[in-house]
């Protein structure tokens, strides 16, 4: 018989330096750990999908990677993705967005 064993964080996620200066605090009343999610390229609907669908809690991930890594603000943290996982080139724009949270655009050079 078949065990599944969830991925430890840091094997799914990948950290890097923030998009900008400054940091977005959350809109009043978001929810961490639910909300819709989902990216848009060249304006069409790639993926979409719910915080709550994670394997890990965002509270989970962001506690494990602080043992490994100094997070700081703007910082992003990339986890697994929502079914609709397709190739992007460069001059690709990209829209992701977080119910409550905000959006961040991002243009492939």
């Amino acid at each position: 018989r078949s065990v599944y064993r969830k991925p430890h964080p840091a094997q799914t996620g990948a950290l890097g330096p923030g998009p900008g200066p400054e940091a977005r605090r959350p809109g009043k009343g978001a929810r961490p750990d639910q909300g819709a999610i989902s990216l848009h390229v060249n304006g069409t609907l790639q993926q979409s999908g719910d915080l709550a669908d994670q394997v890990w809690s965002l509270a989970e991930i962001i506690a494990d990677l602080s043992t490994l890594y100094r997070l700081e603000a703007g910082d992003v943290i990339f986890t697994g993705t929502p079914s609709g996982v397709g190739p992007v080139v460069a001059g690709d724009a990209l829209l992701g967005a977080i119910e409550g949270i905000g959006k961040l655009n991002v243009r492939l050079r």
